[in-house]
């Protein structure tokens, strides 16, 4: 074995433990890591495999080339600086060659002069983005049957959560009423136990649970009693996406005394593999993420489900694609994992995702079928609209309403906001008791220190028979949920119907000289709200999920990569919540949660990517993506082109037509995705390709990530093999590539296209002939026609002879020559 030697021509640096003070950095060290290792070294075999597979990480030669990747880190530490004034907090080695270190300023620009250090990064901090979807899905009826019923979906695929951790005794996750689990004999995951009851995390179902928080320990927001060192979920975001992915079929969901239907995960005999990295108050850091995602591939897991994303675009990289952690996601894209993150709840503005790189599954939210609604009937005869998963007050009558700010008991007490109804105390209970209480909803209830749960709980404390909360003004992007409740109530979010009631209330209430109420003649009945409205204008694109185009650098210029790249059901999504949950403050304490984001949308595509992965276990995680994407559809449930919800100019919601800035591909499509009949491959050599040819890329900092030098070509980022095209910056005329494999029976297809005006479109050839297994090349050749300075959008459409539709949705912007 060869003895390596570090020597650097700077002393060792003296100072005092930088243990609170200091920063954590991210340090990318030359050499290549675990899954990308072909030799070289002496006594270390080749670790790296010659397609994007899985990484058998029980082989011997990984393990002995992972810990002397891991030597070379300490040893450069302990040259450079004396014991005590820094921390390694964790060895990256599988996906990445490089280290997290706790340390000074002026330590971290002593690494960053280190001949064998490629890039030094200051670590940032990650935030969440935060059941009748299988059936709005066609899962019940088209999919699971096919692998054998819900209690085969997923069988024996693991499915890694990098999130809040779980809450193991949810009966989502219980083993009580299925079949035993066996042992999955290729996944080396552990468990950890709770530290206060020193039970086992795992069950069988969840197969794997494990917390990292180095990176937020040396940041000082660690909070061991809030936060718990261990995976147990003190948020309920981790329990939510869990159960969305791979939840048990058929879960009641109960709440407030009330059955609002059963809930499944996509998968739900998937298996649960947990990485805790997200945490209740601040979110998580970039260096325990990586670390999550490391030792998830490490361990084996199929898929990976990512609910978090950057605060921004890097900053310290010239390009999106080029950082720590999307260098990590392609390393693991080439370990054969599969991965889907949330695209960012920044809309509905554009350039707004926090998900950029081709390697990845990009996930749009949106509304699905299901709407809740409710209504408050006034005694002047108007009915106003309203939100609230709530009973009606008895039919054929109505109830004097009472203004929380008419009935205080101390009005010269103003340290509360009486107006919230979040403290009974502060009310006359005898003023309220029958009647309806009419509470206003203030910036509190934004900031989350006032509640919906709150307000009911105050009306029935005070003898209320119910209700009505009411929204005098909104902030742009508020976004309004309803929330299930005990009694009768009522949130207005129409500010102009909130206006009229509050006009009727003033209108109907006598008053004194000095303004106190005398005599409450304001009536109102209210409507029952539990029951859900099914639309067919559905699915729309929810107005939070975030936007293309998809930029590359933090100049935000756009990239020629479409993003997002799916659409699947992210708003008001019923699944499991922990009790310890604190992440929504109307669902505290309860045991589900009915909440919107891409954080759940990306859940369904990586439970519905289990299915496929199932199907076809040797499809790599591009041929996964493929099929989910080619079968997308572009069209509601009516048959109409997909609407896309919107701020009007008077910041009101209205909707347009979609573009696939707003849904990439479509939305998903589980029964056509487990027969694409086509699909668009692409590995590890493909994606290091795109990155030298992307603009304004540095070819050193591509090797600085990758350890692949570019070679000089002429190609183009839209030359990617991918299931769509992006053209960001289009002159004259562009011919690019594209090639499909047919992994179905022989079949022919005719290729038409579709393209707005200002470019042409033109596909040659315009039909072919595939035998099973075979692949072929066509071209695509885009044209300028003219300028406008926006987008024209269109797409190739490939009908088969058997029945199948692969279709790739095209984006260009066109610029004179």
């Amino acid at each position: 074995m060869t003895v390596v030697v570090f020597c650097f021509a700077v002393l060792a640096f003296l100072g005092a433990l930088v243990s609170g003070n200091g920063d954590v950095y991210i340090i990318i060290m030359e050499g290549e890591p675990v899954v990308s290792y072909r030799g070289g070294l002496e006594g270390f075999a080749s670790t790296a495999s010659d397609s994007d597979e899985k990484i058998n990480v029980t082989k011997e030669a990984m393990t002995l080339y992972s810990l002397h990747l891991e030597k070379q880190h300490d040893a450069i530490l302990e040259a450079l600086f004396e014991a005590g004034t820094y921390k390694k907090l964790y060895s990256y080695s599988h996906l990445i060659n490089g280290f997290a270190v706790h340390t000074s300023h002026e330590q971290a620009e002593a690494l960053r002069r280190v001949p064998k250090v490629k890039h030094v990064e200051k670590d940032m901090k990650v935030k969440r983005l935060t059941t009748h979807t299988p059936q709005f899905l066609g899962l019940p009826t088209g999919v699971w049957p096919t692998g054998g019923g819900f209690d085969r979906a997923g069988e024996d695929i693991v499915i890694g959560f990098v999130d809040s951790g779980i809450y193991p005794q949810h009966p989502s996750f219980s083993t009580d009423n299925t079949e035993p689990y066996g042992p999955v004999p290729r996944f080396k995951g552990k468990c950890e136990t709770d530290p206060i009851n020193k039970k086992d995390f795992c069950n069988g179902k969840i197969i794997g649970a494990q917390h990292f928080a180095a990176a937020a320990i040396a940041a000082g927001q660690f909070n061991p009693v809030v936060d718990y060192a261990s995976p147990l979920d003190g948020d309920g975001h981790g329990s939510h996406t869990a159960a969305i992915a791979a939840g048990n079929n058929g879960v009641p969901v109960r709440i407030c005394g009330y059955e609002f239907g059963k809930a499944s995960g996509m998968a739900p005999r998937a298996r649960i593999a947990v990485y805790k990295a997200l945490y209740r108050l601040f979110g998580g850091f970039v260096a325990d993420v990586m670390a999550a995602i490391e030792q998830a591939v490490q361990d084996g897991v199929d898929i990976l489900n990512l609910s978090v994303g950057a605060n921004s675009p890097p900053t310290t990289t010239r390009t999106t694609f080029l950082n720590p952690f999307d260098a990590t996601l392609l390393s693991a894209a080439k370990a054969g994992v599969f991965v889907a993150q949330a695209a960012g709840n920044g809309g509905p503005f554009p350039k707004s995702l926090v998900s950029y790189s081709p390697w990845i599954a990009t996930v749009a939210a949106a509304v699905d079928d299901r709407r809740y609604k409710n209504h408050i009937t006034l005694g002047n005869g108007k009915t106003l609209p309203g939100i609230g998963l709530a009973p009606a007050t008895n039919w054929n009558r109505t109830f004097n309403m009472v203004a929380a700010n008419d009935i205080m008991l101390d009005t010269s007490n103003m340290k509360y906001s009486p107006s919230d109804c979040q403290r009974p105390e502060v009310l006359n209970k005898k003023m309220v008791e029958g009647n309806i209480l009419l509470c206003g909803y203030s910036f509190n209830f934004i900031m989350g220190s006032a509640s919906v749960k709150k307000v009911s709980e105050t009306a029935k404390s005070l003898g209320a028979v119910g209700f009505v909360l009411v929204v005098e003004n909104v902030s742009p992007g508020t976004k309004f949920d309803p929330v299930p409740i005990e009694i009768p109530g009522i949130l207005i979010i129409d500010v102009s119907k909130s206006m009229e009631l509050i006009d009727y209330y003033n209108s109907s209430t006598s008053r004194d000289w000095a303004g106190r109420a005398t005599s409450f003649k304001a009536t109102a009945s209210i409507g029952d709200g539990l029951m859900p409205i099914l639309h067919m204008s559905a699915p729309q694109v929810a107005l939070f999920s975030s936007r293309g185009p998809d930029v590359r650098d933090f100049s935000l210029i756009d990239a020629d990569v479409l993003k997002p790249d799916i659409l699947a059901p992210g708003s008001l999504i019923w699944a499991a919540w922990s009790p310890n949950g604190t992440d929504e403050t109307n669902f505290i304490g309860e045991g589900f949660a009915l909440i919107s984001g891409t954080s759940m949308a990306a859940p369904h595509i990586a439970g519905i990517a289990a299915l496929i992965k199932q199907k076809h276990p040797d499809w790599s995680p591009a041929a996964i993506k493929s099929a989910l994407m080619t079968t997308a559809s572009t069209l509601d449930r009516a048959g109409r082109p997909l609407q896309a919800q919107q701020y009007s100019g008077m910041e009101e919601l209205t909707f347009v037509t979609a573009t696939p800035f707003d849904y990439g591909s479509g939305a998903v499509n589980p029964r056509a995705a487990l027969d694409p009949g086509l699909i668009f491959d692409a590995g590890y050599e493909d994606y290091i390709r795109f990155l030298c040819s992307t603009p304004g890329i540095d070819s050193h900092e591509i090797s600085n990530y990758t350890t692949l030098a570019c070679n000089s070509s002429s190609d183009h980022p839209a030359d990617l093999n991918s299931p769509s095209i992006a053209i960001s910056h289009l002159q004259g005329t562009q011919t690019l590539t594209r090639t499909v494999i047919n992994v179905a029976e022989s079949e022919t297809y005719v290729i038409t296209t579709r393209m707005s005006p200002e470019v042409a479109i033109e596909v040659n050839p315009s039909a072919m002939t595939l035998l099973s297994g075979a692949s072929r090349k066509f071209s695509v050749t885009l044209t300028v026609r003219s300028v406008t300075g926006s987008y024209s959008f269109g797409e190739i459409l490939m009908k088969g002879s058997r029945g199948h539709k692969v279709r790739i949705p095209v984006v260009a912007m066109g610029y004179s020559s």
